[in-house]
């Protein structure tokens, strides 16, 4: 014994100098074991930092010396042959946990197992630093320790929630040592396993996970009865409670002032199996009750507990078959400690134990819907606790309530129908036949709108207003915008009557109309509830479509007459499908082709409206301001006249009649427009024939010369004498090369001599004189760039009539003539050259002057020096 293994050569050099200052230390004291059981023995190195595992010997001695080889962590060969055997058998064997340490496993102890074990280190140290070995001593004990349950084979318990149960087993222990027992109840449901409660081997209690509060109510308990039998007891059993029970039982030993675990068995006590408590709630399915009456309901409950149990019923109301949705609400409730929990109309009784009866009282419509019964039954636990042992709802009993409907009729007349667009309608929703008897009854109604189509048109009704049980109204989409402009009006003008009026019908609003009165029943708790819709019969507002017919007739009483009388023109008007027309007059004149200002063109001349008020438009003769005159003769004919007619009166005349209809009082809306037939002005005679032209001696001239343009009249035919003519002259330019800009009038001379000229944005002045009695001379002082253009004479010629009266002609217009003003280059530059050349000359000389003054007076130095051979240097000074 107690040789030395062989070690390699590359081993030595690898532990060379890693293991200095190293202990090695296994459990102190003596471990004690009993026969059969499994011992384990640690052993580690400290103050190792060796990058590699430590390796490990373990050896044995029966008495203290002479140590055998057991197990090695590195060589093979190290064990002895008695314990090579128990080494592949797997009775002994070495598992390592760190690279420091190491755990000697020996199964199934046995007797010759008890001795000295001994854990070293290998080294190949030059000196030794620390401990390589250390020594623990362990005992083996003989079995002594007996468990077993109360009965074999272990009972099957079957429990009804809230029942109490026992479980017993005996544990005892005949070793020559002293030992302690320790005690542990476990559940096993299937793979899960709970602790209910424990005994340790220091005569303390504790209680599993989940069992705390049960423990310190005195709901489980742990106690001994004799000298060798604990019992569990549990006062009332729950359903977490049901499973396999066991009995772990551990011997524990005191060794030098601490505590080892010497051995452990366990037993299987008893099965509990708890039994769920019956219990059912059943409700009659379907009960119908009338409104103001009781509503009695009973709940029945069936259970197959006897013992002390209580119930705690609940009765719930929802508008839906399911209790689990939203909006259930609780209507009574009678606790466990049968205290009714409910409202004054709604009571909560029970005949028996088993029968509960829910009462409420005047019903009404709002009480309709599913009635629920809640059951649960309580259990009293350990120091006046309850437990919930099971718990049911009832099917719903669905309750209808009926009541006796208001009974009444509605009927809707049209007390105004429109015969045309823009008429008002209005209708009337009456309700009749009601009792006298419904004073908690409140009438509201909803107008609908109804196109008019087809028969075999599908067509959609549109709400057009409602009114809710508070009477406030809600427009529809339809008549939102209109409502709110006052088209629509809805009104309730009595008890029994609500009006709806459109102000101005139109053809969209052709249809039919219908209404909707809502009975509204007051409850209990004052709200309302609808409980009855009763539709009128359609009412169609309708008119047929035609178009608007207006005819105006013109007619001349004297279709004769010369210039200076008189021109009188009667216009009648007629129309069909316009809804109380009135008209308004606009007399308008054509003049005839040859007016060289605006061919054809269409002139305003008086007009009426519909409220008979007249208006000058485009007249302006200022000295015939009455001239013209428009009066209404009766409702359908007008009356036109033009006093002291002139030949340049001549022209078509016509009447433009425009019927408006009322709308909305005072406001008007044109309905249809038409003109009349023309009447002619046409003049007979043989006068003279005036022409106008324009002449000029300077059509180029150089900006600032003066321009002459004359314009002469001449005449053809008649000869007349200079003091019965007179002339009316105006000169117009077009300042462009052609004639697509707007004339500009430059400058007028009435026939009375009156000059009139424009003012303009340059500087030229205009004159304009009469030379001669047909030349007119117009004159352009100091001529500018923008006078370029086409200038032409218009002239207005008036003839004394053989009455004395002076007659005015047709306007006439002269050929343009284009004035070309050119710029005077030399004349334009000559100021400008000699302006700069002047300026250039004083500039120079100013700046010779100042140059000769400054050089003689403000650089000049007297510098005073003696005299010098030119051949010295010069002096310093000159730097």
């Amino acid at each position: 014994m107690g040789r030395l293994a062989p070690r390699p050569l590359l081993l030595a050099l690898l532990w060379l100098g890693l293991c200095q200052g190293r202990v090695v230390r296994v459990p102190t004291g003596t471990l004690v074991r009993v026969v059969g059981t499994e011992l384990v023995i640690p052993c580690n190195v400290s103050d190792y930092d060796g990058p590699s595992e430590q390796n490990f010997d373990w050896s044995f001695s029966s008495l203290g010396s002479d140590f055998e080889e057991l197990a090695s962590t590195w060589e093979a060969g190290f064990p002895t042959q008695l314990y090579q055997e128990r080494l592949q058998r797997g009775e002994i064997l070495l598992r390592r946990t760190a690279n420091d340490a190491v755990e000697l496993h020996i199964k199934n102890v046995q007797p010759s197992d008890q001795g000295h074990y001994k854990c070293s280190t290998p080294s190949t140290d030059a000196t030794v630093q620390g401990n390589y070995e250390d020594t623990v001593q362990v005992k083996v004990l003989a079995d002594a320790l007996h468990v077993g349950p109360s009965a074999r084979p272990p009972p099957s318990l079957s429990l009804r929630e809230g029942e109490p149960f026992e479980l017993r087993c005996t544990a005892a222990s005949a070793s020559p040592l002293h030992t302690h027992l320790a005690l542990l109840w476990e559940l096993h449901r299937g793979p899960a396993r709970r602790s209910v409660l424990a005994l340790t081997h220091e005569g303390r209690f504790h209680p599993g996970l989940g069992y705390e509060q049960r423990y310190h109510s005195g709901g489980v308990r742990l106690d001994t009865v004799g000298s060798d039998a604990y019992r569990l007891s549990v006062s009332r059993a729950l359903s977490a409670d049901q499973g396999s029970y066991r009995c772990i039982v551990s011997e524990w030993i005191a060794e030098q002032g601490n505590w080892q675990e010497i051995q452990e068995k366990a037993v299987e006590v008893a099965t509990v199996v708890i039994q769920p408590t019956v219990l059912r709630a059943a409700v009659p399915k379907n009960v119908s009750v009338a409104e103001g009456k009781e509503l009695d309901l009973t709940c029945n409950i069936t259970t197959d507990r006897v013992d002390d149990v209580r119930p705690e019923v609940t009765w719930s109301f929802s508008r839906t078959p399911d209790s689990t949705l939203p909006g259930s609400r609780v209507l009574a409730r009678l606790d466990r400690d049968s205290l009714v929990h409910s409202s004054p109309h709604i009571a909560l009784s029970h005949v028996d134990a088993r029968s509960y009866h829910l009462l409420v009282r005047d019903v009404s419509k709002e009480n309709s819907g599913y009635y629920f019964c809640h059951v649960s039954l309580w259990v009293p636990g350990h120091n006046r606790s309850w437990h919930k042992v099971a718990e049911a709802v009832s099917s719903p009993a669905a309750v209808g309530v009926t009541w006796l409907e208001p009974d009444y009729q509605v009927y809707l007349n049209a007390s105004k129908v429109p015969g045309f667009a823009d008429d008002p309608t209005e209708l009337a929703c009456r309700v009749v036949d009601t009792k006298s008897g419904e004073a908690n009854v409140r009438f509201t109604v909803s107008w609908y709108y109804r196109m008019n189509r087809r028969s075999d048109d599908v067509v959609t009704s549109e709400l057009l207003a409602v009114m809710d049980r508070d009477w406030m109204l809600k427009y529809g989409e339809r008549s939102k915008q209109r409502a709110q402009d006052g088209d629509f009006i809805f009104s309730k003008e009595h008890i029994d009557t609500f009006n709806f009026r459109i102000q101005r019908t139109t053809e969209e609003d052709r249809g039919n109309y219908y209404c909707v009165v809502s009975a509204w029943t007051k409850q209990r708790n004052n709200s309302w509830v609808k409980s009855k819709d009763v539709f009128s019969k359609p009412v169609n507002i309708f008119w047929a479509l035609e178009d608007s017919v207006l005819v105006v007739k013109a007619r001349q009483p004297k279709p004769f007459f010369a210039a200076g009388n008189t021109f009188e023109m009667t216009c009648k008007v007629s129309s069909k499908n316009i809804k109380s027309p009135r008209y308004s007059v606009l007399i308008t004149a054509e003049k005839p082709v040859g007016d060289l200002s605006s061919p054809n063109e269409t002139k305003y001349i008086i007009s009426l409206d519909q409220d008979s008020v007249v208006k000058l438009e485009n007249w302006t003769d200022a000295s015939r301001v009455d001239g013209v005159v428009l009066e209404k003769v009766q409702e359908d004919e007008f009356r036109y006249r033009m006093y002291q007619t002139q030949v340049s009166d001549a022209g078509l005349y016509r009447c433009v009649v425009t019927a408006w209809s009322p709308v909305r009082g005072s406001l008007w809306r044109e309905a249809a427009t038409s003109l009349s037939n023309p009447i002619e002005i046409d003049f007979q005679t043989s006068g003279p024939v005036f022409n106008a032209s324009v002449h000029s001696d300077t059509p180029s001239v150089i900006r600032g010369d003066l321009i002459k343009l004359f314009c002469i009249i001449t005449v053809e035919g008649a000869a007349l004498d200079p003091d019965d003519m007179a002339f009316d002259v105006s000169w117009f330019a077009v300042h462009s090369f052609g004639l697509d800009k707007d004339p500009v009038l430059l400058s007028s001379l009435d026939r009375k001599g009156i000059v009139t000229t424009s003012r303009r944005e340059w500087k030229s002045d205009l004159s304009l004189e009469r030379v001669s009695v047909l030349e007119f001379l117009l004159q352009v002082h100091g001529s500018e760039d923008q006078d370029f253009g086409n200038y032409y004479c218009s002239v207005t010629p008036w003839v004394k009539s053989p009455t004395g009266s002076w007659q005015k002609e047709a306007e006439i217009h002269s050929k343009p003539v284009f004035i070309t003003v050119k710029m005077d280059v030399l004349n334009a530059f000559k100021y400008p050259l000699l302006i700069g050349v002047g300026l250039s000359t004083v500039i120079g000389l100013l700046s010779c002057l100042i140059g000769y003054c400054s050089s003689h007076w403000c650089c000049k130095k007297e510098v005073q020096e003696t005299r010098r051979e030119r051949r010295r240097l010069m002096s310093m000074e000159m730097d």
